[in-house]
């Protein structure tokens, strides 16, 4: 592999890894996942008209296809899920991410807006918010109520969100990573989940600097700012528990 193939595809691997547990809901089975894929890729000779990117999101999904076959309860279809991931959380135009799995645009325009229908019927649930930026946490509340979402409560510190989680008992928590003079969005829910089990969603506008592959890392991270599709996809991945093997 050359150097700048190379460099390509260790600027894609972050991304790749945010992909893949959103994916299958959680750290160690999708960096499984992105360690198959990687293999693959380096052995394999990628097609010239993809990038290092969106080689790997197509292994990913050709991947657990491969671990887990067909019928694995994902919620809704396997390819639906990856084309709303593709498309709101990694941002990718529905042309990308119909050339990373193999589809034409409009077999992909089809499975995407069923994927959104389905979204309608996701779940409700209760939304703890932690950000300390009050406007950005009306906008962010605004957003999970759109979703049809209960709003939890709303923390601007890091020892506000602990005593309203430990008020409500949130069904799921959307935290900021920075939380200012407030303290830290990753201590606040370490905190938190020591006596309270709920799903995270973690937002910031650096994704790659959690996705290191260093330390324990958030299953589910979305990139400042998002779009209302964002949220809700990443809600519905939450909920619904990611994809799990039969």
């Amino acid at each position: 592999m050359t150097d700048p193939a190379r460099q390509e595809l260790v600027k894609a691997l972050p991304y790749a890894r945010r992909f893949a547990r959103a994916l299958v809901g959680d750290q160690k089975t999708g960096d499984q996942l992105v360690a198959i894929a990687l293999k693959e890729l380096v052995e394999s000779s990628r097609r010239s008209d993809l990038s290092a990117r969106q080689a790997l999101y197509g292994l990913l999904v050709s991947a657990f296809m491969e671990r887990h076959g067909a019928d694995a309860k994902v919620g809704m279809p396997l390819r639906q899920r990856a084309l709303l991931l593709l498309t709101s959380l990694e941002e990718q135009s529905l042309s990308s991410s119909a050339h990373a799995l193999g589809l034409t645009d409009e077999q992909a325009a089809a499975e995407l807006n069923k994927a959104r229908e389905g979204l309608q019927e996701i779940a409700q649930t209760s939304v703890l918010i932690i950000e300390d930026e009050p406007i950005i946490a009306m906008d962010i509340q605004d957003l999970v109520e759109r979703c049809g979402h209960k709003i939890a409560g709303v923390a601007h510190t890091e020892a506000d969100a602990v005593a309203l989680a430990a008020k409500t008992k949130p069904g799921l928590i959307l935290a900021d990573i920075n939380l200012g003079g407030g303290g830290d969005g990753m201590q606040a829910v370490g905190r938190i989940l020591r006596t309270h089990d709920a799903p995270v969603i973690f937002v910031t506008a650096y994704p790659e600097r959690l996705l290191t592959g260093e330390t324990q890392e958030p299953s589910f991270v979305i990139t400042k700012p998002f779009e209302p599709m964002t949220l809700a996809v990443a809600t519905y991945q939450v909920v619904t528990g990611g994809v799990t093997p039969v």
